[in-house]
């Protein structure tokens, strides 16, 4: 096992639409995916924004693009135009999820 950023292994683009944001994650192959998709779990995303995000967060599957979406709801203090927050959009919540580190099998990483 090697610890890495799931930058090393995935990319991400994140946005924003009202209060909440959407954060999707693409593995870099298949079999990552698989791995990405078994261990980013609802749990583990809302642990990492747990300073932010005050809603629920969802997850959406979409394996024929090796990718998983996360809802973050209620992460932006009321959105672009009506919250107190300087950066109130969510753009920055996919580098954010990149900087999380994960146990990764070696096998996966060559």
């Amino acid at each position: 096992m090697a610890k890495v950023k799931l930058m090393d292994i995935a990319i991400a683009r994140s946005g924003d639409k009202g209060d909440g944001s959407n954060v999707g994650i693409r593995a870099n192959t298949p079999e990552l995916y698989d791995f990405i998709a078994e261990h980013l779990t609802v749990e583990r995303v809302k642990q990492h924004f747990h300073k932010i995000c005050k809603g629920e967060v969802e997850r959406y599957e979409l394996p024929n693009l090796r990718s998983l979406n996360f809802i973050l709801n209620d992460s932006l203090g009321g959105g672009g135009s009506a919250g107190m927050k300087t950066d109130a959009q969510g753009k920055v919540h996919g580098l954010a999820l990149l900087h999380m580190e994960v146990d990764v099998p070696d096998e996966l990483l060559s």
